[in-house]
């Protein structure tokens, strides 16, 4: 649905983004992380067709972002990272504003606009002034007006940008939903934690260039040299410690309280059988688990070149 095949911005000597190609699938949430100033909306505003490429094709639903401009306008909700609201509009009149330049019907409009002000529940504000509405709200009418010609392709730029966690939880649902519904979604973002829980896949871009993507579990398996195992003990603690401290591959170790985390080289079935083994010597456990490494593992091991 989305792809990029060598896409490089300079303005004059200084490269903005250089050579980036990835592909994102049908269905997919894809989050494309970074810091500020990695590129991310240089790449996104050449995908949405405001921007020219210096070099490198963008496709978008099948079409060519260079070659069928309207087509791939068509196909995309577009979310910009700054975004205005018409302060004299009521609710209904903004979201009527942008169904009519997006040609909807006229006998149509009226249950467009009704089911996009229920599928993000802001039909209670219908009537009132857009100046008069909450950051979080104005944010659930700027995605519901990118909604109003139902593309397959959302493009959404730091979309929980300034939100309070509740807000952000509710937006985060609202993606979610979006991507059972069938859609398409690549969203920009330089906070991990918003990623994390919501994403299939992923792409890093650091300087303009795209240091590692592919499917999230995928990511998680390359960064993963060593397993992080979460011990709670019961019982026995100073044993468990000592079993864990003479495995093979063992590494670190952070204990807080009956609470311990160890970090070890080795596989799934060397971890069953430390925790059979714990067992046998008369260990009590509350729980053992393999902790799964974060998206801020995940960046910090790419942004220093731990991948390749």
């Amino acid at each position: 649905m989305i792809e990029l095949r060598n896409f490089t911005k300079r303005y004059g000597e200084f490269s903005a983004v250089e050579n980036l190609t990835f592909k994102i699938e049908p269905g997919e949430l894809f989050g494309f992380i970074g810091p500020n100033g990695a590129g991310k909306s240089t790449t996104i505003r050449f995908l949405v067709t405001l921007l020219q490429a210096t070099s490198g094709e963008g496709f978008v639903n099948g079409f060519s972002v260079a070659r069928n401009p309207m087509d791939v306008r068509r196909s995309i909700g577009y979310m910009p990272d700054a975004f205005g609201v018409y302060d004299g509009m009521k609710v209904w009149e903004f979201l009527d504003f942008f169904a009519t330049a997006y040609q909807i019907p006229l006998a149509r409009r009226k249950s467009v606009i009704n089911d996009v002000m229920e599928l993000l529940d802001i039909g209670a504000k219908r009537n009132e002034q857009v100046s008069s509405l909450s950051r979080g709200m104005t944010q659930r009418l700027c995605l519901a007006k990118t909604l109003v010609h139902d593309p397959p392709v959302l493009i959404l730029d730091e979309p929980t940008s300034g939100l309070d966690p509740r807000a952000r939880l509710e937006i985060k649902a609202l993606l979610r939903e979006l991507r059972s519904m069938g859609k398409t979604i690549l969203i920009a973002s330089h906070i991990l934690t918003e990623l994390a829980d919501c994403c299939t896949s992923i792409g890093i871009l650091e300087r303009g260039k795209l240091l590692l993507h592919g499917p999230i579990d995928e990511v998680y398996r390359r960064i993963q040299r060593n397993r992080r195992v979460e011990v709670r003990f019961l019982a026995e603690q100073e044993r468990g410690l000592a079993l864990l401290r003479k495995q093979p591959g063992f590494v670190d170790l952070q204990i807080d309280g009956p609470k311990v985390v160890a970090e070890i080289a080795a596989d799934e079935q060397q971890l069953a059988g430390l925790a059979d083994e714990m067992i046998r010597e008369g260990v009590r456990f509350h729980s053992f688990a393999d902790l799964d490494p974060t998206l801020e593992d995940v960046f910090m091991l790419v942004t220093k070149g731990a991948v390749n």
